[in-house]
C-alpha cells in the first residue's frame, strides 16, 4: 500500500470510468486524472485507500502515442473536457468499450461486435451486438448552448469562463474550443459593456452583485442567436446601449433576461424577459422545426443529435400503423420524427414549459397525431394503463442520469409492446435496466454508443430491445 504525498512512477495501462488514467504497482490501483494509456508518468498520492489511491500527475517522463496537445490551453484546469489530450479515435474506442463494459459486468450480457458474430444470436437471449460507435467529423466547436459564469478577479476586473473542475473557481477565458466561434465576440461585448458601466457580477457567498451568468444558444441550420443574462434582479442597468453592441453581431435574434434572485446553484429562474426581438430561436433536426427558449431542453450538438435520433428511428423500424410512447419526452424532439413514421405518438415529460414547448413545435411542424402529458412517466403511464387507455406497439425511453423508475419498467413490460428502444446518457444504469427487462421477458439485440460529447467522458447509448417469443404483457 502506497501513502500520501508519496511519489512514484507509474505505467498507464487502463481508463477508469471518469476517463482517468490507471496504472498499478504490485497490483495496487493508482488513479491519474489527465493520464493516457501508454504514459510513464510521476505521481504524488493525494488519498490512498486499501486498495487503490489517487494521485495527481506530476510529470510525463515518457507520452503515450496517443497523447496529443490540447487545442486548448485550459483543457487541464477547465472542468468540461476531461480528455482533450487524447487522439480522438481513441476516445471513441474507450467510449465504446465503457458501454461494453457496462453492458457484461452490471448487465451481465455477452457483447459481441458486430461483424464478428458466427452464431445465431437470435437463439441466445443475453448476446447483445454492438455496432460500431458513432463519432464526429470535427470534435470541436460542436455546442450550440453555452452558459458562461461572470465574475470578478481580484484586482475587480469583470472576466467571465468557466468553472474549474470540481468548484465555482471562474476559470477566465473568451473562447472556448467546443462552444460556437460565435461566443467570443459576445463574451467580450458584454465585458467591456459591464466594466464601462460598472454594473456589478454576483457573489455566491454574499448573495450579492447582479450579473450571474451569460447563456448562449446558437441555431445549427438558421444560424441564429440568442443571448439571455442571468440576473440576480429584474432590470439591468443600461439595456439599451447592450442592446445596441449586440445587435450588431450578424444573425442576433433574440436578446433576454432571466430572472433567478435564489441563492442556489441552479443556472436558471423561472422568469424570462425579452428586452430585443424574439424570446426564442428557431433551427433544425433534419426537416424538423423547433423553437428554442433559454428555458429549453434542446440537444447540445446538433450534428450528433441527428445521428443519435436517426438511430432510434431506426431501431424502432415504424410502419405507420404503431401507437408509440416515448416517456421522458423534453420538448416533443423525438416524439416529432416518430410521428412523421407511426400512426400515433404520445410523448410524457415531467417538466410543463417542456410540455408546452413541445405541443408548439408540434403545432409549427404541422404534425397532429402526437399527443404531449405532463407528469412523471411512471406515474402518468401506470395511471393511463391501469384505466385501460394506455397501449404501445413501440415505447422509446430517454431517461435521466438515474436512469428509468423500476415502477415505470413494469409498467412498460405489462403493456407488452412488440419493441423497446432505450436512449441513454449512463451506460451503468442502461445496463441495470436491461438487465431487468431481460429477466421480465425483454431480450436486448442490439446498442451502439454515440459520442454526443467529444473531448468529454460523457457517452451516449441507443438499444433496441424486443418482446422475447412466448412473452405476454401481465
Amino acid at each position: 500500500m502506497v501513502e500520501k504525498n508519496e511519489e512514484l512512477i507509474v505505467k498507464i495501462d487502463a481508463y477508469g470510468s471518469e476517463g482517468e488514467g490507471i496504472g498499478r504497482i504490485d497490483g495496487y490501483a493508482l488513479f491519474v486524472k489527465d493520464a493516457v494509456i501508454g504514459d510513464t508518468v510521476k505521481v504524488k498520492v493525494m488519498k490512498a485507500k486499501k486498495n487503490y489511491a489517487f494521485a495527481r500527475l506530476m510529470e510525463i517522463i515518457t507520452p503515450s502515442k496517443d497523447r496529443i496537445e490540447p487545442p486548448c490551453t485550459l483543457a487541464r484546469k477547465c472542468g468540461g473536457c476531461q480528455i482533450q489530450h487524447i487522439d480522438y479515435e481513441k476516445q471513441l474506442e474507450f467510449k465504446h468499450n465503457k458501454v461494453k463494459n457496462c453492458l457484461e459486468h452490471i448487465g451481465g450480457f455477452k457483447v459481441v461486435e458486430q461483424g464478428t458474430v458466427e452464431t445465431d444470436v437470435d437463439a441466445v437471449d443475453n448476446v447483445v451486438v454492438m455496432e460500431p460507435v458513432l463519432g464526429m467529423e470535427d470534435a470541436f466547436y460542436y455546442r450550440n448552448k453555452a452558459q458562461f459564469p461572470v465574475g470578478t478577479d481580484k484586482d475587480g476586473k469583470v472576466i467571465t469562463g468557466f468553472y474549474a473542475a470540481r468548484t465555482h473557481n471562474i476559470i477566465e477565458t473568451t473562447s472556448c474550443a467546443i462552444q460556437a466561434k460565435e461566443n467570443d465576440e459576445i463574451l467580450q461585448i458584454v465585458r467591456d459593456f459591464l466594466t464601462e458601466y460598472k454594473i456589478s457580477t454576483y457573489d455566491e457567498e454574499s448573495h450579492k452583485g447582479l450579473v450571474r451568468h451569460i447563456l448562449t444558444r446558437v441555431g445549427y441550420k438558421t444560424k441564429e442567436i440568442m443571448v439571455c443574462l442571468i440576473l440576480n434582479g429584474k432590470k439591468l442597468p443600461h439595456q439599451e446601449e447592450l442592446i445596441a453592441r449586440l445587435i450588431k453581431v450578424p444573425h442576433m435574434t433574440s436578446i433576454t433576461i432571466n430572472v433567478n434572485t435564489k441563492k442556489t446553484n441552479v443556472i436558471l429562474g423561472e422568469e424570462c424577459i425579452t428586452l430585443w426581438g424574439q424570446s426564442y430561436i428557431t433551427d433544425y433536426i433534419k426537416d424538423v422545426k423547433f423553437q428554442i427558449s433559454p428555458l429549453s431542453f434542446y440537444q447540445v450538438n446538433p450534428v450528433q443529435t441527428e445521428r443519435l435520433y436517426s438511430q432510434a428511428l431506426e431501431y424502432a423500424d415504424l410502419t405507420g400503423d404503431e401507437v408509440v410512447w416515448d416517456l421522458y419526452c423534453g420538448i416533443g424532439t423525438i416524439s416529432l420524427f416518430l410521428a412523421k413514421s407511426a400512426k400515433h405518438v404520445y410523448g410524457v415529460e415531467i417538466v410543463p414549459q417542456a410540455i408546452e414547448d413541445a405541443k408548439i413545435n408540434a403545432t409549427i411542424n404541422d404534425i397532429d397525431n402526437a399527443t404531449f402529458l405532463v407528469g412523471a412517466a411512471e406515474e402518468v403511464v401506470e395511471d393511463l394503463y391501469k384505466k385501460k387507455e394506455a397501449r404501445a406497439d413501440v415505447v422509446m425511453v430517454d431517461p435521466p442520469r438515474k436512469g428509468c423508475a423500476q415502477s415505470l419498467l413494469d409498467t412498460i413490460v405489462s403493456m407488452g409492446p412488440k419493441k423497446v428502444v432505450y436512449v441513454s446518457c449512463d451506460p451503468a444504469t442502461l445496463a441495470r435496466d436491461l438487465k431487468y427487462l431481460r429477466e421480465k421477458g425483454y431480450v436486448t439485440k442490439t446498442a451502439r454508443a454515440v459520442d454526443m460529447f467529444p473531448n468529454s467522458m460523457h457517452v451516449e447509448t441507443v438499444a433496441v430491445l424486443c418482446r422475447a417469443e412466448g412473452s405476454s404483457s401481465k
